[in-house]
């Protein structure tokens, strides 16, 4: 007993760092993974490509190769020929797409064995084999159609389609452990082998790399070596093969690890034993504390996620169903991706996730004192709370004047950026069809107010789809005459940034032909357009990026606000008065170290919920508590347009072309799947390619009947 309980005193001690390192093991696999196949797959079918159109461009001397070195028994030359040619040219482009994957793959490697010995290196076709096995047993990757495809399958009117899933998933069951245990051993035999048979004699730290790999032992790692081996001095021994095969084979097994048949799943396997964190088994987290999440943005999603293996039961509860990227929706609103590009279901986030519940709702109120959450109009039942995190994010705010908000859209949820987008497009609609030129003045007149990130990005947008992408497809009028103007009251544009970047920004947005307009208020608005300062500018769209207020969480505990409705908390995140609720992101006012509120980014708020995961987690095992919370500014940067950007990072300051790129990689690194960050590197591709704007569809609102 006295050794059970002081196994388990371990486990939970190191807990954390056994799910830090299950964490980086899921995403390296979940993200490098798939990429990984789609090279592999990718590289081998070029090859079979290419040696088929090069049989078909020599069909005589491929005839007299069948003839003489390869015959096929029961065949006449010319019919294996056709044959073998066929193969090679439709198996590949299926594997490259990664469509009947594992169907290709066989007559591919029947085609291997009676041909490409002949053009290959015996280590070259052995990895050649191995990589072709691989495909054949396990399927393709997520980056496939395959993968696509097959969870529509066994419900479909397909023959054989639900017993030919069945037959997959029994295939990579039963003989993917034995053939990866195979492929370690005659791997690690064959580098140690070749090492010595070149003379140098085998390194200690070759020799341990191929030992572990063969058991199966710390595999990534030895892997990795091997890797870095192999892109420096073993790349020269040719008895190795080719160096890229050798890579693609040892990436698999650094990043998928050695299987079930190894010394590592059963430390994997001992080390769950000791950690039920990592189990995540149901009964462990009966009458566990309650840690309640209210708002599934970036804050809320951070906290609930990094609470994955703590013994605490996590209700997440958000108005809507889904997690926005508010970030890219001026992109939705300027017609360049589809809601559905930067919106996730919240319960697709968290589905793997046994101590996370997802609750849709609105709520009304809170009790502290009951700890209690009630929603409105009694449409659910109360939930109870041990930990409450306030992540409830912030709204538009017009500074007292809330009449112009009918005229001024803001832009915080995907409604906003439809109905954003729908008046945009319909300004242009209604101008062609005008036949007045003062009237088409006004509708191709857009006002933005406000000159933050969001309002310098929807200048840029805005001027881009008038003189880029909607030229040429109105006859009445030119797109590119449209009028875009920003106004910013203070004395420059992005007043978060340095000056430099500042003046850069204003210079890329005028190059757009954008009217930038600093040290300006809007006195007034109106359905007809906008009074700024003492000018009377009449538009036809005025869109509003000047100001936020802070959800009333506030009020639902009556704590201290500050101007902007945000809760003012301790360096704990915690509510004064009320230590076991947190507030976070747009809802706390949280001084950074200059004594400034934090700003309202998606990395504050993400820190600030992994930050407050681990503090509640630290208190429900007991353990000291992490200190007051510090935000490390990572930079800021926005977009102007296809090709421009600023960007402030930690010791640099960047603008024009290599910022925007940066800025790209940055936000599609920041989606939170792979499918979202897919689809906006395509609809980016296309879009920066073609200036096309596939999106710009005018949706709502159009009344009548059919």
């Amino acid at each position: 007993m006295a050794g059970s309980a002081a196994a388990a005193r371990i486990g939970t001690r190191f807990a954390p760092v056994f799910e830090a390192w299950e964490n980086t093991v899921e995403a390296c696999a979940r993200t490098l993974g798939p990429v990984l196949d789609l090279v592999i797959r990718l590289w081998l079918a070029q090859i079979f490509f290419v040696s088929g159109v090069v049989k078909t461009a020599t069909w005589a001397s491929t005839v007299m190769l069948y003839t003489t070195e390869h015959p096929v028994p029961g065949l006449a030359p010319a019919t294996a020929a056709v044959l073998g040619t066929g193969i090679e040219l439709i198996c590949a482009p299926l594997l490259a797409v990664g469509l009947c994957t594992r169907l290709a793959v066989l007559p591919l490697l029947a085609t291997t064995l009676f041909l490409q010995l002949t053009y290959l290196e015996l280590t070259d076709h052995s990895l050649w084999m191995v990589l072709l096995g691989l495909l054949a047993i396990r399927g393709a990757g997520a980056l496939s159609l395959d993968h696509l495809i097959a969870p529509h399958l066994s419900g479909s009117a397909i023959p054989f389609a639900a017993t030919l899933l069945r037959l997959a998933g029994w295939l990579q069951r039963t003989f993917l452990p034995p053939y990866l245990v195979a492929v370690r051993i005659w791997f690690g035999w064959l580098v140690m082998s070749a090492v010595a048979s070149s003379g140098g004699g085998a390194t200690a730290l070759t020799i341990a790399a191929c030992a572990l790999l063969a058991a199966g032992l710390a595999t990534r790692f030895a892997a990795f070596v091997l890797m870095i081996l192999t892109l420096t001095t073993q790349a020269a021994i040719p008895e190795l093969g080719d160096p890229v095969l050798r890579l693609f084979v040892l990436g698999f097994f650094a990043i998928h690890g050695a299987g079930a048949l190894s010394l590592d799943r059963l430390v994997q396997t001992s080390i769950r034993a000791l950690c039920p964190s990592l189990t995540m088994d149901p009964a462990w987290y009966t009458d566990a504390p309650r840690v309640v999440i209210i708002g599934a943005g970036f804050g809320g999603i951070a906290a609930a996620r990094a609470l994955k293996h703590a013994r605490a039961r996590v209700t997440l509860i958000d108005r809507r169903n889904y997690h926005l990227f508010q970030p890219l929706l001026y992109q939705v609103a300027t017609a360049t991706l589809s809601p559905a590009d930067i919106a996730v279901p919240i319960r697709t986030l968290v589905r793997d996730q046994r101590n996370c519940q997802v609750l849709m709702g609105r709520v009304a109120a809170i009790d502290p004192h009951r700890r209690e959450i009630q929603f409105r109009a009694g449409s659910q039942r109360p939930v109870g709370y041990d930990y409450l995190v306030l992540a409830t994010g912030a709204r538009h705010s017009y500074f007292g004047k809330d009449a112009w908000e009918p005229f001024a859209p803001g832009l915080k949820k995907i409604d906003d950026a439809t109905a954003m987008r729908s008046r945009i497009l319909s300004a242009f609609e209604q101008a062609e069809a005008s036949d007045d030129p003062a009237e088409r003045k006004r509708l191709l007149t857009f006002v933005i107010v406000g000159g933050g990130p969001t309002g310098v990005e929807l200048a840029g947008a805005i001027a881009e789809l008038a003189h880029q992408t909607l030229r040429e497809e109105f006859r009445s009028i030119d797109p590119a005459e449209a009028r875009v103007i920003l106004v910013q009251s203070a004395p420059r544009i992005l007043p978060a940034l340095p000056e430099s970047l500042s003046t850069s920004a204003t210079q890329a947005l005028e190059e757009l032909g954008v009217e930038v307009m600093i040290n300006t208020r809007v006195d007034g608005i109106d359905s007809q357009g906008a009074t700024i300062g003492n000018q009377r500018v009449e538009a036809g769209t005025v869109l509003w990026a000047a100001g936020v207020m802070a959800s009333p969480a506030g009020r639902w505990i009556d704590a201290k606000r500050d101007n902007a409705g945000r809760i003012e908390v301790a360096a704990d995140l915690a509510v004064p008065g009320l230590s076991n609720i947190f507030a976070i992101g747009d809802t706390a006012a949280c001084a950074g170290d200059d004594g400034r509120p934090l700003p309202g980014l998606a990395a504050v708020a993400k820190q600030q919920g992994h930050y407050v995961a681990r503090l509640i987690r630290a208190r429900i095992e007991g353990r000291r508590d992490p200190g007051p919370f510090r935000y490390r500014n990572l930079g800021s940067m926005a977009t102007i347009g296809r090709k421009a950007a600023v960007a402030e990072l930690p010791g640099m300051r960047l603008s024009g072309g290599i910022a925007w790129w940066l800025w790209g990689l940055v936000h599609v690194a920041f989606l939170v799947d792979a499918r979202s960050r897919i689809a906006v590197m395509f609809d980016w591709f296309w879009s920066y390619l073609t200036f096309n704007r596939s999106v710009r569809l005018i949706t709502g609102g159009e009344g009548g009947t059919d």
